[in-house]
């Protein structure tokens, strides 16, 4: 690793380096240079979206908080006909991105029970209001957000 290192050094100081690098506004240029051709151009588009953080300083919260939320369930819930009938209950876990507006994008079922619970967990996640964006830096940032949604068959 050390050696790799000092050898990387040493073609960045001596400028004997094959490949030439150079960053744009949107795109990232690689130019590499054959002593028998002339110059190519390769490019690769960098994403122009910001990334998506795993952890914020400042999670996104539902509007009004855990108590909010349970009400939120406890009046939009409607529970599938079919998982009643099999009594089943359980968490179904929900993965979507909060933007930097609170906007809920790309929700999608991780973890699921099956029997009409896991559409339901995805219509109630559609259906939410607008959530707190993260915050990192004291600036509202994109953020993965892993939701478990509890279901209990009252018999």
């Amino acid at each position: 690793m050390h050696r790799l290192v000092l050898l990387i050094v040493a073609a960045l100081l001596l400028g004997s380096s094959p490949v030439c690098w150079a960053q744009e506004a949107r795109s990232l240029v690689a130019t590499t240079h054959h002593s028998d051709t002339a110059p190519q151009t390769a490019e690769a588009s960098v994403p122009a979206a910001p990334a998506v953080y795993h952890v914020a300083e400042v999670m996104p919260a539902f509007p009004g908080g855990t108590e909010a939320f349970g009400k939120f369930l406890r009046d939009k819930l409607q529970y599938p006909q079919e998982a009643l009938s099999k009594s089943l209950s359980g968490k179904v876990y929900v993965r979507f991105v909060v933007d930097e507006r609170g906007h809920i994008i790309d929700p999608q079922v991780v973890k699921g029970l099956g029997a009409g619970l896991d559409q339901e967990a995805l219509r109630l996640v559609r259906i939410m209001p607008w959530w707190t964006p993260g915050l990192v830096g004291g600036q509202p940032v994109k953020v993965s957000y892993t939701l478990p949604i509890v279901f209990r068959a009252l018999e």
